[in-house]
């Protein structure tokens, strides 16, 4: 996926979970922030954000932050609808008889169900955007939706799916994703659970720039 007429600015401050104020050409605007996380490690004031134009005429903003230059080295996607858009492109080209979105099961809409023959699948797709010394952590908040979707995911398991839990990577050079039990121990409990019922962790890499997030490979095998 690719973003139109990136704009290169400066964070200066979250305003509050969907807002933040950054500098574009020495004037002070407002942005709309694509992604509710905390994303502390990311929004630190003077660091390069990338955002996309966005007018409208229900918007407050006019543009959209969707990623951010980390330590100077690091370019990370932040746009938390940008991982289903990924993962979508990716499943096209697996060989599947269908694809669907947003699949009614049990109290949730798991992101994707997918046939091939008499197979059938089930997906929840998570974007990390946490990094530690080179690994991604997922969450970087407690996520009660989270594990939900991970529970629903053992039951479907348990129902006779073939079901996984997708990372998608949204940081260049990370190549897998670890639990962050230190943020939230239920999410990282859940995920051993899931483990253990044959639900598939798996994670799909990324080559991130500015201005798109193009899926660059995983060991995830249909």
């Amino acid at each position: 996926m690719k973003y139109p007429n990136i704009q290169e600015a400066r964070f200066v401050s979250r305003l509050n979970r969907f807002a933040a104020r950054v500098e574009i050409n020495g004037e002070i605007q407002d942005a709309h922030v694509k992604n509710t996380g905390r994303c502390r490690e990311l929004l630190i004031p003077g660091v390069p954000v990338y955002l996309v134009r966005a007018p409208g005429p229900l918007r407050k903003t006019s543009w959209d932050l969707v990623s951010v230059l980390k330590n100077n080295r690091l370019m990370i996607n932040m746009d938390s609808q940008a991982p289903n858009r990924v993962t979508a492109e990716w499943l096209a080209v697996q060989g599947f008889d269908e694809v669907r979105p947003e699949f009614p099961f049990g109290k949730s809409r798991l992101d994707f169900f997918m046939r091939r023959g008499e197979t059938n699948y089930l997906m929840e797709v998570k974007g990390c955007t946490l990094e530690k010394d080179g690994i991604g952590y997922f969450p970087d908040a407690p996520t009660a939706r989270g594990v939900r979707h991970i529970r629903e995911l053992i039951r479907a398991r348990e129902s006779g799916y073939d079901a996984t839990l997708l990372f998608v990577i949204q940081i260049n050079g990370v190549h897998e994703v670890r639990p962050n039990g230190e943020t939230h121990p239920e999410f990282a409990r859940v995920w051993e659970d899931a483990e253990k019922a044959g639900v598939r962790i798996a994670f799909l890499e990324c080559q991130v720039t500015p201005d798109s997030l193009v899926s660059a490979g995983s060991s995830l095998k249909f």
